[in-house]
C-alpha cells in the first residue's frame, strides 16, 4: 500500500480537472491574444473561467490576475505595493511562507525600507496586540502581510479582525491565501483586504496556474513586462489548460465545502488521536482547536530517536509520504523556519502529515501503524 500524506506540499488532480483541461491541450488551443476564431475561442474561455472564479470568492472578474501560482501572486503584491501604493514600510512574520519573508526581506533591502516582525506567540498565532503595537507606531505608508492559514502547523489568522485593524490604521493588507483558498469560504465583498492569493494545485488542480486578488481600487504597472495580457499586469501568453483546470478544480471544491471540511477534519483529529494513544511522548505543534486551525495539516513532535534524520526516509520505504516541513524547504539542512520561530523542539523529529478530500481513514491506520514500528523496531535512542 502507498500512502500519499504530504496534500499541503501539492494534491493530486481531480479527474473531473483533468477531462476538462484535455480539450484545450488537443483541439481548443488558440492564443488567446489572437483576432481569429481559435483565439477568439480561447480568450472567451478565459474570461468565463475569470466570472467563475470570482463569483466563487464574490469578487469581480476585473479583481482576478492570474499568475504562474502562489509565489508570483505573493511577489506582485508585494511589487503593487512598494512600487505603485508607495508602501515605505512592511508588517510581516518569522513564519510566512518563503515566498513571503524572502520577498519582504529582499524587496525592502533594495528599497531602504522599514521591515518589521510582529511576534508569535508559544502556541503559534500572530500575537495581535503586538500588531497594533506596530500599526500604531509610525504614520507610513504599511503594508501587513501575513498568511491565513499557516503551512506547517495550520494555525489560522482571524483575516476579518486583522483587516479591521489595518483599515484602522489606514495600512494595506495582503494575505497568503495559498492553503486556505478552495478550503474555506471567503466573501471579498465583505471582507476589506487588497491582496489574496491561489495556487491551483493545492486544491486538486494542476501546477504553474495561480491568481492574485487585487482591490478594484487599486492599480498597477506591469509585473512582468511584455504584452497587454491580464489588465497589462502580466505580459505572456496565458495558461490557457491550467486557467480552465483552475476554474473547475474550484467550482468542484465549493460544491460541497463543508462536506470536504467535516471529512478532512474527522481524519485529522483521527490520526492525532491515534498516534497519541499508540506512541508515547507525541506532541502537535500549533493551535489544535477546529475553528483555529487549519484541517488538512498537523505537524508532531515524535519522541527522540538516534535515527531522526532517517524516519521520513524510512516511512517513505514503507509507503507513507510526508514531510518534514514546507515542500519548499525539504531540501535544506537549515531545518524549518516555522518551528524556529515558535521555539519548538528540533532535537527531536517533527513530521507534517497534511490530507485531501481522497484521504481516507483506511490510509491513516496503515500511516499510523508504518509509524508506530518504525518506533519499535530499535527507533528509540
Amino acid at each position: 500500500m502507498r500512502v500519499y500524506l504530504d496534500n499541503a506540499a501539492t494534491t493530486p488532480v481531480a479527474p473531473e480537472v483533468f477531462e476538462t483541461m484535455v480539450p484545450f491541450l488537443k483541439n481548443e488551443f488558440g492564443n488567446p491574444s489572437s483576432t481569429h476564431s481559435f483565439g477568439r475561442q480561447a480568450k472567451g474561455t478565459i474570461e468565463t473561467s475569470r466570472r467563475t472564479i470570482a463569483k466563487l470568492i464574490n469578487s469581480k472578474p476585473s479583481e482576478i490576475v492570474f499568475t504562474s501560482g502562489g509565489t508570483e501572486a505573493d511577489n506582485m503584491a508585494f511589487s503593487i505595493s512598494i512600487n505603485e501604493l508607495g508602501v515605505t514600510r512592511v508588517i510581516t512574520s518569522e513564519i510566512e511562507h518563503h515566498a513571503v519573508i524572502h520577498t519582504a526581506e529582499n524587496i525592502c533591502q533594495k528599497n531602504k525600507i522599514e521591515l518589521d516582525l510582529v511576534r508569535i506567540l508559544p502556541n503559534g498565532h500572530v500575537d495581535l496586540d503586538h500588531l497594533e503595537e506596530l500599526l500604531a507606531k509610525t504614520d507610513k505608508t504599511t503594508l501587513v502581510s501575513l498568511m491565513h492559514g499557516n503551512n506547517e502547523i495550520g494555525n489560522l489568522l482571524p483575516l476579518e479582525k486583522v483587516s479591521q485593524m489595518c483599515r484602522k490604521h489606514n495600512a494595506y493588507f495582503h494575505s497568503d491565501t495559498v492553503q486556505t483558498m478552495a478550503h474555506y469560504a471567503f466573501d471579498l465583498n465583505e471582507l476589506d483586504i487588497d491582496f489574496i492569493t491561489g495556487a491551483a494545485h493545492k486544491f486538486h488542480g494542476p501546477k504553474g496556474i495561480g491568481f492574485l486578488y487585487i482591490k478594484n481600487s487599486i492599480k498597477g504597472l506591469p509585473f512582468i513586462q511584455g504584452g497587454s495580457q491580464e489588465r497589462g499586469l502580466r505580459g505572456g501568453t496565458e495558461n490557457l489548460y491550467g486557467i480552465v483546470g483552475l476554474a473547475k478544480a474550484m467550482e468542484i471544491a465549493y460544491e460541497d465545502l463543508e462536506g470536504h471540511q467535516k471529512h478532512v477534519q474527522g481524519l485529522k483529529s483521527y490520526m492525532i488521536e491515534q498516534v497519541q494513544s499508540q506512541i508515547e511522548d507525541v506532541h502537535v505543534h500549533g493551535d489544535t482547536t477546529p475553528e483555529k486551525s487549519l484541517y488538512t495539516v498537523v505537524n508532531m513532535c515524535l519522541p527522540k530517536t538516534d535515527k531522526s534524520a532517517m524516519l521520513l526516509f524510512t516511512l517513505d520505504l514503507k509507503g507513507v509520504a510526508c514531510s518534514g516541513g514546507s515542500a519548499c524547504t525539504s531540501g535544506s539542512a537549515i531545518g524549518s523556519h516555522v518551528l524556529a520561530g515558535i521555539k519548538a523542539d528540533t532535537t527531536r523529529p517533527n513530521v507534517r502529515f497534511s490530507f485531501s478530500r481522497y484521504t481516507t481513514k483506511e490510509e491513516i491506520d496503515f500511516a499510523v501503524g508504518v509509524l508506530k514500528e518504525a518506533f519499535e523496531k530499535d527507533m528509540v535512542a
